[in-house]
């Protein structure tokens, strides 16, 4: 599976790291991706585990998204390669 983040240009690759980058410099984003690679793939539990309240998540999720990291499907979430990259931090 290709990366997401590589572009065409130059220019689209530092714009797809930069989007990237600001996706996973969250604490909160990072819990977020920990929850749904535990399995918890639907807002009310990504909430429930995290503790954050179903509109963050939202918000956050979408930020994740944008950033290459979480796909969506239908009303479930799933991590993309560049999203198992939880694995690798804070340890």
């Amino acid at each position: 599976m290709p990366s997401k983040t590589v572009g065409d240009t130059m220019e689209e690759t530092r714009d797809r790291h930069r989007r990237y980058l600001r996706a996973i410099n969250n604490p909160a984003r990072r819990g977020i991706l920990r929850s749904i690679k535990d399995g918890n793939n639907e807002l009310s539990s990504i909430s429930a585990d995290t503790g954050i309240d179903e509109k963050t998540v939202g918000w956050h999720i979408r930020v994740l998204m944008d950033g290459y990291c979480v796909e969506e499907e239908g009303a479930t979430y799933t991590l993309t390669q560049e999203g198992l990259v939880v694995d690798y931090l804070d340890k």
